[in-house]
């Protein structure tokens, strides 16, 4: 029984997570959400949230987590059909990347607000989730360039700051527009990938 009530518990948690989700837009940002709107969206009584949040802060918190993580995966996908299928890296990862705003535009709308939002907990929160993010692209660099980790992680760093910014431009347009923004943003990381290219083949030669 006790299994039973854990999972209606999380379901209930996950629904109050989705809820919220559910009531931002480009209006309508987490500091303008109640715990009541939350609640009632999400098909509960308002004293019940706090069986699953002590307030909205740590639902907030919860929140970026899950975009964070939402990402992540996506990425991860992207990368094991490259493996498995081949394609262009670069161009692979920009489409899953738009796909995500496209299916998730509230999700990346939180981690936009709260990167640069009053709260410090908020930014510390996105913050990780950014580095977590870098980390992995690091990584996958580190591996498949064999440069260095340095390297690596600066030319995760310079990438991921580039398709963010492009992202929140992204929310604001579609059609051509939209391509034409993709074009520039797989051109912009063409560069950025040859450049550390060079740049780690000059150094290897000169040592």
């Amino acid at each position: 029984m006790s299994g039973v009530r854990a999972q209606q518990k999380q379901k209930t948690r996950q629904a109050l997570i989705q809820a919220a989700f559910n009531q931002l837009s480009a209006d309508h940002s987490f500091s303008n959400l109640s715990l009541r709107e939350v609640a009632r969206e999400a098909g509960i009584a308002p004293t019940s949230f706090y069986r699953h949040f002590k307030d909205m802060d740590e639902l907030g918190l919860t929140m970026v987590d899950e975009a964070g993580l939402t990402l992540r995966q996506l990425m991860r996908q992207a990368r094991r059909r490259i493996a498995n299928d081949g394609g262009s890296v670069i161009n692979t990862s920009v489409v899953t990347f738009m796909e995500f705003i496209d299916n998730s535009s509230n999700q990346f709308r939180l981690l936009l607000r709260e990167r640069s939002g009053t709260s410090k907990a908020f930014r510390a929160a996105v913050a990780r989730e950014v580095k977590h993010f870098i980390l992995e692209l690091a990584h996958y660099l580190e591996s498949e360039t064999k440069c260095n980790a340095m390297h690596a992680y600066i030319q995760a760093e310079s990438m991921v700051t580039l398709v963010f910014n492009a992202g929140a431009e992204a929310l604001d347009i579609e059609g051509l527009q939209r391509d034409e923004l993709i074009e520039r943003v797989i051109w912009q990381l063409r560069y950025i990938t040859r450049g550390a290219g060079h740049y780690v083949r000059e150094n290897t030669e000169q040592s």
